[in-house]
């Protein structure tokens, strides 16, 4: 048996074992031969068969649907970590992930911010620059440093704004390689109208990012040497460290440890 479907079977009889019958307007009491909720009491609620749903929490080789996950989670009344639990283990993307995830970088975090003595930012699923502390803003001069309507992104940055090319030591590598972490940190969301629209305009204005978007090269955000041409400061190396927060990994915050030009570092 797959260790999948015996773990996601396991998993919705714990979840089932665990509901109180009068909770879900069914009868209670000694009479009952199992603990919590009977399997066709589950699929009822569910609306679905409940010999499919006994071969579900049998780990039969079944196709369980998004939709039929998403009722099951409705059901049986789920937090938020056992749904995304509940889908990973059925090998399915949750429709409902991306829509409950809040871009907005929780207070503790930009108050972090201020503590950290190194050029440091948060950016959004969408690479939106969500806040930084004022090394940041002097490390990006010209672009952190002035006022904006919404959050800057990081793709306007590197791939619309000319003064990049400059700014960025070896331009053409770190805008490949950009979007090829991009296209991975993104490969769960390629449906989301927000992204298509981004990626469409990106596309739109600039040939080299079409071109790489093409290529789909796809790599892991990875930490490293990261070299910069600063308008008055000349050549600023800095090792990049990328973390994600446990409550809301679609949120990375990035970290900038200035270097010695002479020091060895990794790409």
């Amino acid at each position: 048996m797959d260790t999948r479907r015996k773990e996601l079977g396991e998993f919705l009889q714990v979840l089932r074992q665990r509901c109180a019958p009068e909770a879900f307007g069914f009868p209670g009491g000694t009479r009952r031969r199992t603990q919590g909720l009977r399997r066709e009491e589950v699929a009822q609620l569910a609306g679905i068969s409940p010999t499919w749903y006994t071969w579900i929490e049998q780990g039969r080789e079944v196709n369980v649907s998004a939709d039929v996950l998403d009722r099951l989670a409705q059901t049986l009344q789920l937090t938020r970590t056992e749904r995304a639990y509940l889908f990973e283990m059925a090998g399915r993307r949750d429709p409902q992930a991306s829509g409950s995830e809040d871009d907005a970088a929780p207070q503790s975090l930009t108050d972090l911010l201020a503590d950290i003595t190194l050029p440091a930012y948060i950016m959004g699923r969408y690479w939106d620059m969500l806040a930084w502390n004022s090394q940041a803003a002097e490390l990006f001069a010209g672009w952190l440093d002035q006022p904006h309507s919404s959050p800057p992104n990081l793709l306007h940055f590197v791939f619309l704004m000319p003064q990049t090319r400059q700014f960025l030591v070896d331009w053409e590598t770190r805008a490949r390689r950009i979007t090829a972490e991009f296209r991975a940190d993104c490969r769960s969301r390629l449906e989301e109208p927000a992204l298509q629209k981004l990626v469409e305009e990106l596309t739109a204005a600039s040939p080299d990012f079409a071109r790489f978007w093409k290529q789909h090269d796809v790599l892991e955000r990875q930490g490293g040497r990261r070299d910069f041409n600063h308008p008055t400061r000349g050549l600023i190396s800095c090792l990049q460290t990328t973390l994600r927060p446990v409550e809301q990994e679609q949120l990375k915050l990035v970290i900038l440890k200035p270097v010695q030009t002479n020091d060895e570092g990794q790409e």
